[in-house]
């Protein structure tokens, strides 16, 4: 459809959702998820303590969110200090989901952590001296690109780390985020249809194996890896010129037929993996 059109990801899944509701309600209605998300963040980066449930997961992101504010001001910064931003980012989202949170669903609570990090990477990072409207402008078309990624997941495969284990939730954020980042970097199609492939293909088999039940171990640092994950995603795919061996389409069905074949125990029941390998008290 875009070789024929010669339009965005993101238009035509604007265009889309322009037979339901005006262009004005739905930039109306993403910034309100950008909104949010941003308002997670800034909590999830205050927050302290130790995290309910009784595994006594101490947050982490408060900590690291100082220590970088102070290497920012110091100058002192690394060549990879993008990377600790955006772990910072991940951090914060889902040590507020496992604080039981308000967080926005993308596509999971469980992979919450991971769009919400790449668009902040974005942001902090990519829209250099871009005023406030232009910004807007990309995170919604963040928004609809990742929401196009997803739902070619949700109609071929699935999005449930029940069904088909992490690669469901993590790896289709990851899929989701990497795509959406490319769109606004200005990438092709291809590039954005390449860099979702990559995303998932390097989540295949990803077991959901949550240690007591709770999303917290090890789903808060997995949301991190992933996020990492999909900047990498973006940049191999914008590097390239959208050519390569496999599809998304490819990558999707390989990702339901392997959530089949998986065992049970590795789909969201902790009765396997990490679950049943670490001590919980």
């Amino acid at each position: 459809m875009g070789a024929e059109s010669g339009l965005s990801v993101s238009e035509m899944t604007l265009r889309n959702e322009l037979c339901w509701r005006s262009r004005e309600e739905i930039f109306a209605g993403l910034l309100r998820v950008w909104e949010v998300m941003q308002a997670c963040v800034q909590s999830g980066c205050h927050g302290q303590g130790v995290l309910p449930g009784g595994l006594n997961v101490r947050r982490r992101a408060a900590e690291l969110y100082r220590r970088l504010e102070e290497r920012a001001r110091s100058d002192a910064g690394d060549g990879l200090s993008p990377l600790d931003w955006i772990d910072v980012f991940a951090l914060a989202v889902s040590e507020e989901n496992a604080a039981g949170r308000r967080v926005v669903t993308a596509p999971t609570n469980g992979a919450a952590g991971i769009i919400p990090a790449v668009m902040h990477y974005y942001h902090r990072f990519c829209a250099g001296a871009a005023d406030e409207q232009k910004v807007n402008e990309q995170m919604v078309r963040f928004l609809l690109t990742a929401g196009a990624i997803a739902m070619l997941f949700k109609e071929k495969a699935s999005l449930s780390g029940a069904e088909v284990g992490c690669q469901g939730e993590v790896g289709v954020a990851c899929s989701m985020a990497a795509g959406a980042l490319t769109e606004v970097l200005g990438g092709t199609v291809a590039q954005v249809e390449q860099a979702a492939e990559i995303g998932m293909e390097h989540n295949l088999g990803l077991t959901c194996d949550p240690v007591g039940g709770l999303v917290q171990v090890p789903c808060i640092e997995r949301n991190a890896m992933a996020s990492v994950a999909a900047v990498n995603a973006s940049r191999l795919a914008l590097n390239s010129d959208g050519r390569h061996r496999v599809s998304l389409d490819n990558v999707i069905a390989t990702m339901r037929e392997t959530g089949a074949d998986m065992s049970h125990k590795y789909k969201e029941t902790s009765r396997g993996g990490l679950a049943l390998n670490v001590v919980q008290c």
